[in-house]
């Protein structure tokens, strides 16, 4: 039996527990690793509330928390190609078998092998902050010179796209809360402080004639106020909030196989994509690691480290 966290029904933090479980049996396409280290994201208390449909691959509850991992290849279903047992990997859970967990399982075309070079807790966070960061750069795909806004920069996803912009030399503003200030200006961000500032005068002031594209992390009303400082509307690409498209904008394109890893991967390693980690916590730390990212104070990419 190993140890797992997760939740008993949907609900808030109190449906969360521990439990053990035995490994899982990886199915057709799927790998079962050994965790070393998860990544902790916004859209794990999302699901564990019930508000994303389609990623819990029809398992029962209790359900395991966590998208993203890395570690080590122990067995593989039918039909896996290119992942050997004893292989180092990480990648996506996206049949539902959660991560925050001793042992899971991964869908092998989610996942890729960890190059050696590599540390494992900076493997756990390419999945969701670093694939995303990439997609969203590419979707908007500017040129060398260009400014770009950034709403929410603070997070696992927008410290990614703020030090990956910089590596494409673009100039970078981004918005968050005092908590985040440090860590983003510690990036090379000019940082407008949303508690402190009206955002929307702030960046005017700052790019009078426009932004070349606008990344939203935040969505909803802060989308609404910053969408408008774009030079064009299609430039403005949200990663969480749909309704963009109602005010012109673009949902991400996201890509989620094992190539866009792999060119994550690589990215890390030349520095170019390296994540903001700001917190590393052992499993039995696990609802201290999720609370952090939940209730929105957490700068930069949180880790759970299970070995």
């Amino acid at each position: 039996m190993v140890q797992a966290w997760g939740f008993s029904r949907h609900g808030g933090p109190e449906v969360q527990e521990f439990f053990d479980r035995p490994d899982p049996v990886p199915r057709r396409g799927e790998v079962l690793i050994r965790v070393e280290a998860a990544g902790v994201n916004p859209l794990d208390h999302l699901l564990r509330s019930g508000l994303v449909d389609g990623l819990d691959g029809g398992r029962p509850f209790p359900r395991v928390l966590g998208m993203e991992a890395a570690g080590t290849v122990l067995a593989r279903g039918e039909d896996v190609n290119g992942l050997e047992v004893g292989d180092a990997v990480f990648g996506f859970a996206l049949t539902g078998g959660g991560t925050y967990a001793e042992t899971t399982v991964l869908s092998a075309l989610n996942t890729a092998r960890v190059p050696e070079g590599l540390p494992m807790t900076v493997a756990a966070t390419l999945p969701v902050a670093g694939t995303t960061a990439v997609d969203v750069l590419d979707q908007l795909g500017l040129p060398a010179g260009a400014t770009i806004l950034v709403n929410g920069v603070g997070g696992g996803v927008g410290l990614a796209v703020a030090r990956l912009a910089h590596g494409r030399e673009l100039r970078v503003i981004g918005t968050g809360s005092t908590t985040k200030r440090e860590h983003v200006e510690a990036v090379g961000v000019r940082f407008i402080d949303y508690t402190a500032e009206d955002v929307a005068a702030a960046a005017r002031g700052l790019v009078p004639n426009g932004f070349d594209g606008i990344v939203d992390l935040a969505g909803g009303a802060s989308l609404r106020a910053v969408a408008p400082l774009a030079r064009d509307p299609r430039n403005v690409i949200a990663v969480g909030d749909a309704s963009v498209s109602g005010i012109g904008g673009r949902f991400v394109q996201r890509r989620v196989d094992r190539e866009n890893l792999e060119r994550s991967a690589r990215l890390a390693l030349d520095g170019l994509l390296a994540p903001v980690i700001t917190a590393v916590h052992p499993l039995s730390d696990a609802p201290v690691a999720l609370a952090t990212v939940e209730d929105g104070h957490a700068s930069g990419k949180v880790v759970i480290k299970t070995a």
